[in-house]
């Protein structure tokens, strides 16, 4: 199974993430300006809200697609919304690709708000559903 990890961060919380699933695939965490070189079954594509959206990065690298993916499996973390499902479920419709209705999400660090968050707790469970996603 061929699996790839793009994470697009301005705080440093979702390069945590995607570390952490790259620890379980053994696969090397890249940010989203490095473009996939080939075909992949499972993306983990890690985001996060800002400004009630997900980063302009994160839209162009969906955007710039020109591999054939699987699956994408979203996760993210933000410090007042609950997921970026909904937009990143948004861009990779209209780029007709699918994204698993399965997806990992926490509370991230964001100035005073969610002190300390993703934190080790955070990254194991985040460890764990990788894991059933790649059984």
């Amino acid at each position: 199974m061929k699996i790839a990890i793009r994470y697009y961060t301005k705080t440093g919380n979702t390069k945590a993430l995607a570390q952490g699933i790259a620890e379980v695939c053994g696969v090397e965490a890249l940010s989203v300006d490095n473009e996939l070189k080939e075909d992949v079954d499972i993306l983990f594509l890690c985001n996060s809200i800002y400004a009630a959206g997900v980063d302009n990065s994160v839209k162009k690298f969906i955007e710039d697609n020109t591999k054939n993916i699987g699956q994408i499996v979203n996760i993210s973390s933000a410090a007042m919304k609950t997921s970026s499902y909904k937009n990143i479920k948004k861009l990779t419709d209209q780029k007709g690709l699918t994204l698993s209705e399965k997806e990992w999400h926490c509370k991230g660090q964001f100035k005073i708000f969610n002190k300390n968050r993703p934190n080790e707790a955070d990254i194991e469970d985040l460890k764990n559903f990788v894991k059933s996603i790649i059984k």
